[in-house]
């Protein structure tokens, strides 16, 4: 299977065409290019991230050095449901989705994340497999940090297990918003809300462009439905002047309509 990384590194230099670029870089596993970590942009991307964003500068820069870097190609899996968890990830570009697969074979999108957000804190913590894969939606770069490390820092620094905490609350309260919104809206309604999250729940009222690189099948999978099914409503979102879509690009027209229609 694709995307299972090796721990073979190659050497790497910073340029300006963004946090990493790659010195004659090899491709290791199913093609995940390892990295040495630039610690200076580690350490930023560190700082804006919930988790870590507390930290001294001098720690930030000792767990920048104790980071690996890792790169991804679009549909690349950074792990799978089953895998240890054994690593945290901290997107720096890009956008990965999780998904959760049936013993059937059927897959569920849970939730997409990008720069600056952190995974895998459930099996990092309990030491269990883990419970989803982690797939890239778009060519993605990451640090990994290993349990050990994350938990030492954890132990060191309170602010730091404040900010898991926190981390697993939002987790649980998404969980549960998800499973009510199965229940009380029908599809139309989830994905409104789904379309709304994505953009970040926006303050305009109109004209907001979402380029995930998300297709309809797993904007189904978000919302638990079927990829004709998605189809049927984002036409008549259209038509009512909600949205307008060419190919993945998808415009929010008409926010506050959006909100009406995502509301029980």
């Amino acid at each position: 299977m694709t995307g299972r990384t090796s721990a073979a590194i190659a050497a790497v230099a910073r340029s300006g065409g963004g946090l990493w670029s790659a010195d004659g870089p090899g491709l290791v596993g199913g093609g995940a290019v390892s990295r040495y970590v630039d610690r200076r942009s580690a350490a930023d991307v560190l700082r804006r991230t919930e988790l870590f964003g507390a930290l001294d500068n001098d720690v930030l820069d000792r767990l920048a050095a104790a980071s690996r870097s890792r790169a991804y190609g679009k549909g690349q899996y950074i792990w799978y449901q089953g895998d240890p968890g054994d690593t945290l990830l901290v997107v720096c570009e890009g956008l990965v989705k999780v998904v959760f697969a049936s013993e059937a074979g059927d897959e569920a999108v849970l939730v997409t994340l990008g720069g600056c957000e952190v995974l895998g804190e459930i099996a990092l913590l309990d030491g269990a497999a883990r419970s989803a894969s982690v797939v890239a939606v778009e060519p993605t770069t990451g640090l990994l940090l290993t349990r050990a490390t994350v938990l030492d820092v954890m132990a060191q620094h309170p602010l730091v297990l404040d900010a898991m905490l926190r981390s697993l609350g939002k987790l649980v309260r998404r969980l549960t918003e998800q499973a009510g919104d199965l229940v009380f809206l029908d599809l139309g309604g989830r994905l409104a809300k789904l379309l709304l999250r994505l953009a970040g729940d926006p303050e305009a009222l109109g004209g907001i462009v979402l380029d995930t690189g998300l297709s309809q099948s797993e904007l189904a999978a978000m919302v638990g439905a079927s990829r004709p099914a998605v189809n049927r409503v984002l036409q008549s979102f259209v038509a009512r002047g909600l949205i307008s879509v060419d190919g993945q690009v998808i415009v929010l027209r008409n926010v506050p309509g959006l909100r009406r229609r995502a509301s029980p």
